[in-house]
């Protein structure tokens, strides 16, 4: 079964213990979160404060997304602040290697997340340091949009190279996931789906997150 992953970006703000408490109380695995700084992408979402908070509320896997320049900056501060997987994007890293490396050293499982432009092969010569690899399915910034289709074959791709290596390095994927599309992101080969409109916005999330845990 895939891992699921709900992004608090789509949730109610002003009812986010509530939104917490139904991730808890659902069949999410992990805790998807979002980190926009304004720079590299035209948002911004939240920050530390927000995530220390989200932290106190749940045991399950905090998995931060840091779509950022220089995360290399906050890394320790998002350690403390509670991040178990801490996802950094190769176009924002000048030195991937050694950022993946500091992640590393604080604890946390590090992952890199490629923007739909940049082809998986650039991460050939860091596959086997990482733990995650991030296909984003849409261009990262704003939540609802839908799903780019040539991220299929990204991800085939991506499984198939890790597989060659004979490396564990988990596919996950973020973008316009809905309950019509989980069952080819699946079979393309993704390990985890982040899914933030298609559960905040559902009448029963705790429902649609179960529809994309049995995906079928």
């Amino acid at each position: 079964m895939p891992i699921i992953a709900p992004s608090l970006l789509a949730s109610d703000f002003l009812q986010l213990q509530k939104e917490c408490t139904m991730l808890n109380e659902s069949e999410a695995d992990w805790f998807h979160l979002d980190v926009m700084d304004g720079r590299f992408v035209p948002n911004i979402s939240f920050g530390l404060p927000v995530i220390e908070q989200i932290r106190t509320t749940t045991k399950k896997v905090c998995d931060v997304h840091l779509m950022i320049w220089e995360p290399e900056k906050y890394a320790e501060a998002f350690k403390k602040a509670g991040a178990d997987i801490l996802t950094v994007h190769a176009e924002a890293c000048v030195h991937l290697h050694r950022n993946v490396q500091q992640i590393k050293s604080l604890g946390m499982q590090a992952g890199v997340a490629l923007n739909p432009h940049t082809p998986v092969e650039s991460l050939k010569d860091i596959l086997h340091d990482i733990d995650l690899v991030l296909v984003m399915s849409v261009n990262p910034g704003f939540g609802g949009q839908s799903f780019i289709p040539h991220s299929l074959q990204k991800i085939r791709d991506l499984r198939t190279m890790i597989d060659a290596k004979g490396l564990v390095t988990k596919i996950e994927v973020d973008g316009g996931i809905t309950v019509e599309n989980a069952r080819s992101v699946i079979d393309a080969g993704a390990h985890v789906l982040v899914a933030g409109s298609t559960v905040f916005k559902s009448k029963d999330p705790k429902a649609t997150i179960a529809q994309l845990k049995h995906i079928v």
